[in-house]
């Protein structure tokens, strides 16, 4: 069979109206768009390609489903509720250019018969379904158009085979047993026909698809997969991309030239010839028949770009008008027809034909204003709760399609109100409302100005602390009352004497502290807090007693000092009014007393001896008054000062050696060595000290004395041995490392040694067990932690003396346990 592709373009969605100008008397045979949810008033059958079938011959009347040839799997349905394709991702039941159909047909599944039926042959041809419809034409002038008017979606699966044997859908229109070539369009996937020839030279595969004539032809390919192989059904196979899907398409043909006969509408969808990849197709049909008709919106909105269109035919060639002043943006040869309107309405006519049909069509657009969103009025402050708010909308052009609010300007909430007033009621929050505005349904939604309804939150006294708490006669120490937990403003300060009758402070106060002054009784304070436009509200009573017992008087002379670590300070204190005192930081005082004062005045010298910073605070009661008088002494005491004179070492006679004394405190200017022999100097840190043997016995010994500008001051010595002899490095032959602090290390002794170079240790197998480069530092017998026993070890030591020159020894040590 040769199959002929007719390419129909696809139509815009917009909103259907019409107006013809031809009868609108013609109406279409019953059923024809399955409206009653069955076949009634039409044929079926399903079957294999070119092998045995089963008919369903009309009326069919209640029938809504017909299975697939000898299969369960259902290869005929009437849909009456739309859902999505599994593979389209199109409603199963569309709305095209505005007319919403109301029933489709499915035909077809995603069943195969692929070794269903004859396992032992492998090409049994795959399922067909069809249905028909026979058409009586009313009787009358072939210049009246007579029109049926379909639309068709499909989902095929690419068999990879020659076009011929792809699956496929078609509709045929008969008419005295001839097909109507115009009206009878094939869909299929083409290929370039270059499959490898099956078995015997029959049905081959490995088509290569033609691609670029499927997507321009309106299918997609679908991302979702498909697990494919002939007549596995799922059950086996590979999971492949290669289902391909064409979204809805309306296609339009005319009968009025076969006025007074029957003529049979078919559609079919086929599963491949080798039946091992499926098609299924949807089919609606409008149920008006009364010639061409022009899809749009009769109400057009100014300025705004609309779209109007007509069912296609194929090859059919098309020629629109529209009114004057009107721009037309697209489509002046084609079926679909875009225009951006003027200011004045008119008409638009279409003139569609083809080799089936001459069709014309008129529809009166009246232009309607754009969408003006006005502003809503006005903004306004209420208090959180129970609260009414009417706003209007003014200034708008076109209908109020709803309201919508807001609390942070980002996210907004629907209000289901189409009237130009709402009610903002019982907010807690505040709230910007907005009216959505639509001129009609071509022109734009339009959003209003905002107005803002502020809500306050409701005044919220708060807590007074302290609740509760003591004035006694001369106080000096003034009682702070503090606000918190309020939620709003300070307006004023109250005062009562019977916590009954208040009184407002004047001049007012709007601070969230007051400390109370100059007491003669009792009085109980509040605050009033007012939030916003909300009624104010007070705080919680705070009472202050008045007890007339002297408040207690004393003080400290001087309040603050400084000293050395380790030293001593005077702390004096006179109490004028008081009958018991305490003090804090007492283990670090003497003579403080013993917390009873026995006459007024009453004096205490103590001295204070802390080793850090302390403050010392003095408190001071009196019988008969609750409250207590408290004082500071702040004793700063400076860090501990020290001073490193440095290591004890040994020198050369007529050596020079560089004394360092280093201070913890890097303010410590001022330095004194004694005694002065050999002393390049005797005040600074680093004196140059050039001693000789005769000078000096055998050793000398230097102490230095570090003093900072406050007065502090630290001591250190320093040993010096005189050598008569040159340079030298002395190593004892052995030690004893026992702990008892007598020749536990042994170590180097540096006689005129500018710097050790390295002084290391082996054991009798020649491995290192100490290295070390630092002078003075030794080996204490142990290697990772663990004693060594008594033995005999080697050691090198290699230095620099002060003239330059390399001194190297070596010899044994003996380890004694």
């Amino acid at each position: 069979m040769k199959y002929k592709l007719i390419c129909f373009l696809i139509c815009v969605a917009g909103l259907f109206s019409y107006t013809s100008v031809f009868s609108q008397l013609q109406t279409c045979p019953p059923n024809i768009n399955f409206a009653t949810g069955d076949l009634s008033f039409w044929s079926a059958q399903t079957s294999l390609v070119g092998g045995p079938n089963k008919a369903y011959p009309a009326p069919n009347l209640g029938l809504s489903t017909i299975p697939e040839y000898n299969i369960t799997t259902t290869g005929v349905r009437v849909i009456t509720s739309s859902t999505n394709d599994l593979y389209g991702s199109f409603p199963t039941i569309p709305t095209i250019n505005g007319y919403a159909y109301k029933y489709s047909l499915l035909l077809g599944s995603t069943a195969t018969s692929w070794d269903l039926h004859n396992p032992n042959n492998n090409n049994p041809g795959g399922f067909r379904r069809q249905v028909s419809y026979v058409i009586n034409v009313p009787a009358g002038p072939s210049t009246v158009p007579y029109t049926m008017t379909y639309a068709y979606a499909m989902v095929l699966e690419n068999g990879t085979h020659n076009s011929n044997e792809q699956p496929m859908f078609k509709a045929t229109l008969t008419v005295d047993g001839a097909i109507i070539d115009c009206a009878s369009p094939h869909y299929f996937l083409p290929t370039f026909n270059n499959a490898t020839p099956g078995n015997g030279g029959g049905s081959g595969s490995g088509a290569t698809l033609d691609t670029a004539t499927a997507l321009a032809n309106g299918f997609s390919n679908s991302p979702v997969l498909f697990l494919s192989h002939a007549g596995t059904q799922g059950n086996s196979g590979t999971l492949l991309r290669d289902v391909w899907t064409k979204d809805w398409t309306e296609v339009t043909f005319d009968l009025s030239p076969y006025r007074g006969k029957q003529v049979t509408l078919a559609f079919e969808a086929d599963n491949c010839a080798p039946g091992a990849h499926f098609a299924y197709a949807y089919v609606a049909l409008r149920d008006v028949c009364a010639g061409l008709e022009i899809s749009g919106n009769l109400k057009a909105c100014e300025n705004t770009p609309a779209t109007y269109s007509v069912p296609a035919l194929a090859g059919a060639k098309y020629n629109w008008t529209v009114p004057a002043g009107w721009t037309i943006n697209s489509g002046v040869n084609s079926n679909i027809l875009t225009v951006t309107p003027g200011a004045t309405g008119g008409d638009i006519t279409v003139h569609e034909v083809n080799g089936c049909a001459d069709l014309r069509d008129t529809i009166s657009i009246t232009v309607l204003p754009p969408t003006k969103g006005g502003q809503v009025v006005s903004n306004t402050t209420v208090c959180s709760g129970t609260n009414s708010t009417l706003l209007n909308l003014n200034s708008n052009v076109g209908s109020v399609l709803g309201w919508i609010s807001s609390t942070n300007g980002t996210q907004w909430n629907p209000i289901a109100n189409t009237n130009p007033a709402y009610t903002a009621q019982n907010l807690t929050s505040t709230t910007m409302y907005r009216a959505l505005v639509q001129n009609g349904t071509s022109c734009s939604i339009d959003t209003s100005a905002a107005a803002i309804v502020t809500v306050d939150p409701k005044s919220v006294g708060g807590v007074l602390s302290p609740d509760n708490s003591s004035f006694c006669l001369g106080q000096t120490v003034n009682t702070t009352l503090k606000l918190s937990s309020n939620k709003g403003s300070v307006s004023n300060w109250q005062q009562s004497f019977d916590n009954v009758n208040w009184n407002d402070f004047s001049p007012p106060s709007n601070d969230s502290s007051y400390s109370t002054t100059n007491i003669n009784s009792t009085v109980y304070y509040r605050v009033v807090v007012k939030s916003g436009v909300c009624p104010a509200d007070t705080s919680s009573v705070a009472t202050v007693r008045f007890f007339n017992t002297p408040f207690p008087d004393a003080a400290i002379n001087p309040d603050s000092t400084s000293i050395c670590y380790g030293k001593t300070a005077q702390i004096n204190a006179t109490i004028n009014i008081g009958t018991s005192y305490t003090w804090t930081s007492s283990n670090t005082l003497t003579n403080a007393g013993n917390g009873t004062v026995s006459s007024l005045p009453y004096t205490i010298n103590a001295t204070a001896t802390p080793l850090s910073t302390t403050n010392y605070i003095l408190t001071v009661r009196n019988a008969g008054c609750p409250n207590a008088f408290t004082d500071t002494f702040r004793l700063h005491v400076f860090p501990k000062l020290t001073v490193f004179a440095g290591n004890d070492t040994a020198i050369v006679s007529g050596q020079p050696l560089q004394l360092n004394a280093i201070a913890s405190d890097s303010a410590a200017n001022q330095f004194s060595w004694t005694p002065s022999t050999g002393l390049t100097s005797t005040t600074v840190h680093n004196p140059i000290a050039n001693l000789t043997s005769s000078m000096v016995d055998e050793s000398i010994t230097y102490l230095v004395r570090a003093t900072n500008p406050i007065g502090c001051s630290a001591e250190d010595n320093i040993t010096v041995r005189v050598f008569k002899t040159g340079p030298e490095i002395f190593v004892p032959s052995g030690f004893t490392p026992n702990g008892d602090g007598l020749n536990d290390i042994i170590r180097p002794i540096l006689a005129g040694i500018k710097q050790l170079n390295y002084f290391r240790l082996y054991n009798r197998w020649g491995q290192l067990v100490f290295s070390t480069t630092q002078s003075g530092k030794g080996w204490d017998g142990r290697i990772g932690g663990k004693e060594e026993p008594t033995g005999n070890f080697v050691y090198v030591v290699h230095a620099i003396d002060y003239t330059g020159r390399i001194i190297s020894k070596k010899g044994n040590v003996v380890l004694i346990r």
